[in-house]
């Protein structure tokens, strides 16, 4: 493998009185692609410009392969980041772009040649070498941005919101792209972005980051099928959120340990939820559906099942997205549901649902969460 191990101890920092980094800790493995994910404000660029060498911590150690680098200057540390802003020479070409750094170092020019042709067609440019970047699109000019990083062969790539400043389409395509060159070279990432579909698209691990904290680091599925916070049921995806007393647990005879807990929603009335947290009646816990476990018709569902959950209410908005349907179902008159319907087929699978028709919710046990326990 040839990236490198990452590892942030106690790494905290201040611009003035406002405090950017709380006591980050933080192991990145080697090979990695890894991704900050947070808001604007939230202290994942901050995080980044450290690791890079541009800014230093008050205090706390970060080590590259269990070596302290605090102290190296960014040219001398193996890492190399790639900018929102592209940062590329208007007067060069692509192929004296990719090549200036190399030619600092004093690199033969055979040698340059051999490696900028490599680099370009890693990214897919090498019919562009002789262009100059006002020649390029957007995602071309960031394509160049990376290949001026890699030729320089860091063990970590840092990536600060690069696809920020491309349209929706050629943001996709620019990810599936830094996923295959990920997959060709094997070295670490680390990707900053506030955009959570970005995150969950290409990482293997991801840091959901809040106000200078890391609230939770896991895979995509972890982060958004098991929120550590409500901020995180929030900011990853859509949800339905809600605060929940508990009014009685009752251990399931599964293989692993886990219980039936009944919640009482002042907003929706008693639902049901499995768990493997160990929670007691009285509690206050915050309880999360997202939007597209949940059933929607406009037949009452005929199963009796114990561990389905079932409201009845009534279409205050649809909103059509061609391979979706979002639906704000009001429920008792007051609550309103976000509900996701999938369109698989031409058919769409029933009866069109419209605005204010009557319809059924329903969803197991299973699918329902609790995000974290408050009192």
């Amino acid at each position: 493998m040839k990236g490198s191990d990452v590892v942030i101890e106690g790494v905290s920092k201040s611009f003035g009185d406002f405090e950017v980094l709380k006591d980050i800790n933080l192991e990145i493995k080697k090979g990695e692609f890894f991704s900050l994910l947070g808001p604007s404000g939230c202290g994942k660029t901050t995080l980044l410009r450290i690791i890079a060498g541009f800014e230093a911590p008050d205090e706390g150690k970060l080590t590259l392969d269990g070596g302290d680098v605090l102290s190296l200057p960014p040219n001398k540390r193996a890492t190399n980041t790639v900018f929102q802003n592209y940062a590329l020479f208007p007067h060069l070409t692509v192929f004296e772009n990719v090549a200036f750094s190399p030619r600092l170092k004093g690199v033969s020019a055979s040698e340059i040649k051999n490696k900028v042709e490599e680099y370009l067609q890693l990214v897919r440019l090498e019919g562009h070498a002789g262009k100059k970047p006002n020649q390029l699109s957007g995602g071309q000019k960031q394509r160049v941005a990376i290949a001026r990083a890699l030729i320089n062969e860091p063990r970590v790539l840092l990536l600060d919101e690069p696809l920020s400043a491309l349209d929706a389409k050629l943001r996709q395509h620019m990810l599936i792209e830094l996923d295959r060159i990920h997959d060709e070279i094997g070295i670490t990432f680390i990707y900053v972005t506030h955009d959570q579909q970005e995150a969950l698209s290409v990482s293997d691990r991801l840091a959901v980051m809040d106000h200078g904290d890391i609230l939770q680091i896991g895979t995509p599925h972890e982060i958004y099928e098991s929120p550590a916070k409500d901020f995180i049921a929030r900011f990853i995806g859509e949800t339905n959120l809600f605060d929940a007393t508990v009014i009685s647990v009752e251990k399931m005879n599964r293989e692993w340990v886990e219980y039936m807990a009944e919640l009482e929603i002042p907003e929706l009335g008693r639902i049901k939820v499995t768990t493997v947290d160990e929670i007691k009646p009285g509690q206050t816990v915050s309880f999360t559906i997202r939007p597209e476990k949940i059933v929607i018709t406009t037949d009452k569902p005929a199963t009796n099942r114990v561990d389905i959950n079932y409201f009845q209410g009534k279409v205050d908005e649809p909103i059509y997205s061609g391979f979706q349907t979002k639906f704000y179902v009001k429920v008792f008159d007051k609550t309103i549901i976000r509900v996701i319907k999938q369109h698989a087929n031409y058919s769409d699978e029933g009866p069109a649902i419209r605005w204010k028709d009557t319809v059924f919710l329903s969803w197991s046990a299973d699918d329902g969460y609790i995000v974290e326990v408050k009192s």
